[in-house]
């Protein structure tokens, strides 16, 4: 048995324990002096009513009202003596049954009587175990003794007291037993959710399946919804654990490379081996750094930046950033292809600033890394979105292979030659400014030519 389980069935028991105490003491202590209290105030209605009669009224009626309201009513004239009078009234209620071992009026209850007052009597009958409880009333000239005989209550209530003894007892085993049945109902599933949450503290993402239709259903999808999460949470920091030990590994070897260069032609410097050069590839290699950790600056910025957005005219910025490509591409020997179906009021709410950025990185990309000898830039809109794709041709002809192009520092050209020449940031740092402006992004492989895309709502 569970703990929770032990602890339910002894809070229950108690309660129980407590309820029969209650009980017990209300019937033995309070009961009688309640059945009491209702009896008077019974007779004392009956007797109100009567004096409100006329005599011959009553007189007439007096059976009757006696039957209907179970009581026994006797009468006297007020005119006789003390002793006549309780001699009367005492023959009288022999003859309804009611014999008692002692009955008598005072002469101050007869004062109170004529003066038009009540008085109210019980006379034990300890050996019927009963009470007799009249009023004495006057109307007219006559008294009347409205009484009713009420049983001693102490044996009743032990008997009573024993059966709901007997009654609670077997209440109490059944219960007990209900309870262990309905806690192991609660209990089962609450022990299911304490193995799954300490299963999830382990970092093993379990789920459980209860199906109570309660409170501790809901607590289960909870939990389960909470495992999710979690498991995904626990994916996205591990593989972020992984890029940031492989981005400091492609980041020292990025550095080390231009610092070993410059030390080598340094000491060429002091062991007077300059051949005229050694100064300029000093001079490339420390800008070259510096470039490095620019883009390493901005990569950086942009994850504490906040974006200026505005409504931008993407048609003039493009055109900007093509006059500044032109006669780069041109230089290299690529065709720029052009296929743009743009209005003139065509504005992109974003951050002039770092749409700009991805353009410049994205051309600078497609104009480094083609295989051929064109590169194709699509520009239309569709359905309030503006698209823009820039394509060219490329060896790497599998996708998987592109989809890390996202991260620092990755190439697909292993060999790192110069032609490739580029730090491996400007893909992320495209990536996190599309992300920020909540953009649909991506890239696509087909035959052999890889696309860039975006999209932007326009207004």
């Amino acid at each position: 048995m569970s703990r929770l389980t032990r602890k339910l069935i002894t809070q229950i028991s108690l309660t129980l324990c407590v309820v029969f105490l209650l009980s017990f003491s209300v019937n033995t202590y309070l009961l009688p002096k309640y059945f009491l209290y209702e009896k008077k105030n019974k007779l004392d209605e009956l007797v109100t009513a009567l004096e409100h009669m006329e005599l011959k009224t009553l007189v007439a009626q007096l059976e009757t009202i006696a039957e209907h309201n179970q009581v026994t009513i006797v009468a006297s004239s007020l005119s006789e003596s003390v002793n006549d009078l309780n001699s009367d009234l005492l023959v009288q209620l022999n003859r309804k049954g009611i014999t008692l071992s002692k009955f008598w009026l005072t002469e101050e209850s007869m004062v109170i009587l004529r003066e038009g007052g009540r008085v109210n009597k019980i006379f034990d009958q300890v050996k019927l175990k009963s009470s007799f409880l009249v009023n004495f009333v006057t109307v007219g000239d006559t008294v009347f003794a409205v009484g009713e005989s009420i049983s001693h209550s102490e044996d009743t209530i032990q008997i009573v007291n024993r059966f709901n003894a007997y009654l609670w007892i077997g209440m109490f085993v059944l219960l007990v037993l209900l309870s262990v049945l309905y806690t192991k109902r609660i209990v089962k599933p609450l022990a299911e959710l304490n193995q799954a949450a300490e299963a999830i503290s382990r970092l093993t993402f379990i789920k459980t399946d209860i199906r109570t239709g309660d409170e501790i259903e809901s607590l289960a999808h909870s939990i389960n919804q909470m495992s999710d999460n979690l498991k995904e949470a626990h994916q996205s920091l591990e593989a972020k654990n992984a890029n940031l030990r492989h981005f400091i590994s492609d980041i020292s070897h990025e550095l080390k490379t231009p610092l070993a260069l410059i030390h080598v032609y340094a000491s060429g410097l002091q062991d007077g081996l300059d051949d005229g050069t050694y100064a300029a590839v000093i001079r490339k290699q420390s800008e070259d750094m510096s470039g490095l950790i620019d883009r390493l600056l901005e990569l950086s910025g942009l994850q504490e930046d906040t974006s200026l957005f505005e409504p931008v005219d993407f048609k003039k910025l493009f055109m900007e950033t093509i006059a500044v490509y032109g006669n780069a591409f041109r230089q290299q020997g690529i065709e720029l292809q052009l296929d743009v179906a743009l209005n003139e009021d065509i504005r992109v709410m974003a951050d002039r600033r770092k749409l700009q950025s991805v353009l410049n990185n994205w051309m600078s990309n497609a104009m480094k890394y083609t295989s051929g000898s064109f590169v194709t830039i699509k520009v239309e809109t569709k359905e309030d979105v503006l698209h823009f794709q820039i394509s060219n041709p490329t060896h790497a002809a599998k996708e998987a292979e592109w989809d890390r192009v996202w991260e620092p520092f990755y190439v697909l050209e292993s060999s790192r030659s110069k032609k490739f020449s580029g730090t491996g940031l400007g893909l992320s740092i495209t990536r996190t400014i599309l992300q920020q402006h909540q953009a649909s992004y991506g890239l696509t492989v087909r035959d052999g030519i890889v696309t860039f895309y975006f999209a932007l709502p326009y207004n």
